[in-house]
């Protein structure tokens, strides 16, 4: 086999490798932001479901004068943050609305006639199972985002990542999730 032919090899198999760690490296970088669009779709949702509640309870307490305030213009503030692309503004705005919702139950003790009302059983549920499909994305995009740092951060992968930087090197923040809140998700029931 002649030096020539040696080199082509080399340089074919060179060559394939950075095509493939490039490939695989936006196949990651893709992932977690479909993985930020799920997280979207749950916010979107639990804001929707948050306005039904509060229309629900509107004639029962001046608390949701209040709270809706609050949701509304914390959601504003996490819609700009996105506008401006401040990932880290828009996560401290969506937790206190996460904060929010686990606090909300707690109102509703002191209302009888909201307790016993369905549809304000049934909004109360869907604002929990909103926070566990939430917390679900969340999970699910901070492992995505775990995977793609351990795959840039490999020996050869790095020095491509170091190549390409505009296209394959980011610093996606990680959305945070207590344990605390962690728990208090797994344990909640609905009371009636």
């Amino acid at each position: 086999m002649s030096t020539g032919m040696i080199i082509l090899i080399v340089a074919i198999v060179v060559i394939g490798f950075i095509i493939l760690t490039y490939n695989k490296l936006i196949a990651l970088i893709e992932a977690i932001r479909n993985n930020q669009k799920q997280i979207d779709i749950q916010l979107d949702r639990r804001f929707k479901v948050f306005e039904s509640l509060i229309n629900v309870v509107k004639k029962y307490m001046d608390y949701e004068q209040t709270t809706l305030k609050d949701v509304v213009a914390l959601r504003n503030q996490a819609q700009q943050a996105k506008a401006n692309g401040d990932e880290k503004a828009r996560i401290a705005a969506e937790n206190k609305i996460s904060d929010i919702a686990s606090h909300i139950n707690l109102v509703f003790e002191q209302y009888p006639q909201l307790k016993a009302n369905e549809n304000c059983i049934q909004l109360q549920e869907e604002i929990v199972n909103t926070e566990n499909k939430l917390a679900y994305a969340k999970q699910s995009y901070n492992d995505s985002i775990e995977s793609y740092n351990a795959n840039k951060k490999a020996f050869f992968t790095s020095m491509i990542v170091g190549i390409f930087k505009s296209k394959l090197d980011f610093d996606f923040p990680y959305w945070q999730l207590g344990e605390g809140k962690v728990a208090e998700q797994e344990n909640y029931t609905v009371k009636l």
